[in-house]
């Protein structure tokens, strides 16, 4: 990926593939790349109960967090489409 060298990015830890800019994690447009979005399913969060769908590398299939399909709650609507990249499954670069 030519057009990210040079630019801070995060990276699945496992093989090393480009996953997020950081730029763009601030933004509310905020879009994960080279990632595969599983199936949805209903899970029971800290914040109450959510349909998402778990995020692999594109790459090696590691696990890298997960995409909030559904809030139930109104007051977690907001989640709906927005991706969670856990910070044990990705690495910076060019930091």
């Amino acid at each position: 990926m030519a057009e990210v060298i040079g630019l801070r990015l995060y990276s699945c830890c496992s093989c090393r593939n480009e996953v997020a800019l950081h730029d763009d994690v601030i933004s509310k447009a905020f879009q994960a790349m080279n990632i595969v979005v599983g199936c949805k399913e209903d899970r029971q969060l800290m914040t109450g109960l959510h349909t998402v769908a778990d995020v692999y590398c594109s790459d090696c299939r590691q696990v890298l967090g997960w995409k909030y399909e559904r809030a139930y709650e109104e007051t977690q609507k907001y989640k709906e489409g927005k991706f969670i990249l856990e910070k044990s499954k990705i690495v910076k670069e060019n930091w």
